[in-house]
């Protein structure tokens, strides 16, 4: 028989009793719950050894024994700290970049590396400097995409024995040293300006060009009416030269017909009624009669629409001499000679000024390389002073005058 004052104390020890075993079984219930979220994976080991992946969702596990690794199967960013290399220039650079991650064997990631993410970013830095090592600095700093595809490659291998994919890899910045960078404005900077000069000499070159051109073309026009004028001045002189001579002859015959008509008339007041006339003094009555009819020969021609030099019974040695049959066809040839499309050069002066007509305007990357293969290593122009960059230099002199001479 139990003693009554045991009995006593043991009855104030089953509380305490009662309530380390409940607490021992919320304890054993949680342990024994595992609830894995939606977007990881855990890894499940008991006694220290793997037994399995768990799921999304609640698990149960050993209780006390047991212990899990969480994963995240979400795509991950690891930042890859600045680095320094040296290109294949001996051009000293820093770099930094961007590794896009994606967990896709959870069982992989936790037994073949210690910790993946830093696995992975010390990888991505060193074979950073390791492709920066391989290139020069001018495709450093212009072949991003090359540089990415080339560090993904490189990481892709290695990774996959770790159950990691690398998606993506971007270079952030490339930054050559400070001296590079003021060597590289100060070139820049000359290359512009060797640009715009060259630019300039072309823009004045072709304005010399369409200056010489209006000026030709108005030389032409001027002389087209010079001539136009002399040769009218000459086939009037001439037309009144002709004129004047027959005036004259004309003038001289009805003299001698006046003179032979007072005769007539002389011998007509005598008392003789036979008359003995000369064949001569018949011709002439009747050329007197041909002059007295002139006046009606001008009217006829103006009601014909004649024109009085048409209207002149001029000889064909007399009318080829002075011209008068070739008159409409000399002025058409003139016209059609002088004559200067007005429109088509406005329309041409107007597209030069907005930049549109660059025919004769060539690129300045031409302009360089040209000026660049005419040059040896040394920096001289090929052929020397006297050779042929000084016959080129010379051709190109006498080209601008036969342009203008067109």
């Amino acid at each position: 028989m139990i003693p009554v004052p045991v009995l006593q104390s043991l009855g104030g020890a089953l509380p305490i009793v009662a309530v380390i075993l409940l607490l021992l079984a919320v304890v054993m219930v949680y342990q024994m719950v595992e609830i894995v979220n939606a977007y990881e994976k855990r890894t499940l080991t008991v006694f220290g050894e793997y037994r399995k992946l768990l799921e999304p969702g609640i698990n149960f596990v050993p209780p006390f024994v047991s212990k899990t690794y969480a994963f995240d199967m979400r795509t991950q960013t690891l930042d890859v700290p600045r680095q320094e290399a040296i290109t294949r220039d001996n051009s000293p650079v820093t770099a930094d970049a961007v590794v896009y991650i994606k967990v896709m064997d959870a069982k992989k990631a936790f037994l073949e590396v210690d910790n993946y993410k830093k696995a992975v970013s010390n990888l991505a830095q060193t074979t950073l400097r390791a492709v920066l090592g391989d290139m020069e600095l001018d495709d450093t700093l212009n072949k991003r995409q090359e540089i990415n595809a080339k560090i993904r490659k490189e990481l892709d291998e290695p990774t996959d024995e770790w159950g990691i994919r690398v998606e993506s890899v971007e270079v952030r910045e490339v930054n050559p040293s400070k001296d590079v960078q003021q060597a590289m404005e100060q070139q820049t900077s000359a290359e512009r300006k060797r640009r715009a000069m060259i630019l300039e000499a072309q823009g004045e070159r072709r304005s010399a060009i369409e200056q010489a051109q209006g000026e030709k073309q108005s030389d032409i026009v001027r002389a087209q009416g010079k001539k136009q004028s002399q040769i009218l001045e000459a086939q009037g002189d001439a037309i009144s030269t002709v004129l004047r001579a027959k005036s004259a002859e004309s003038m001289g015959e009805r003299a001698i017909i006046d003179k032979g008509m007072e005769t007539l008339e002389n011998i007509g007041q005598g008392e003789s009624t036979t008359f003995v006339m000369p064949q001569e003094l018949t011709s002439l009555v009747g050329r007197y009669g041909k002059h007295l009819s002139g006046s009606d020969v001008n009217e006829m021609a103006k009601a014909n629409g004649e024109s009085e030099l048409d209207s002149l019974n001029f000889d064909a040695e007399t009318r080829e001499l002075i011209g008068l049959d070739n008159i409409e066809e000399i002025l058409g040839q003139i016209d059609e000679e002088a004559e200067v499309d007005v429109d088509a050069m406005e329309q041409e002066a107007q597209a030069i000024k907005e930049g549109k007509d660059a025919t004769n305007i060539r690129d300045p990357d031409e302009v360089i390389e040209e000026m660049d293969s005419d040059m040896d290593p040394s920096g001289s122009p090929v052929g020397g002073p006297g050779g042929d960059g000084g016959s080129g230099a010379g051709t190109d002199g006498e080209r601008e005058p036969e342009a203008e001479t067109e």
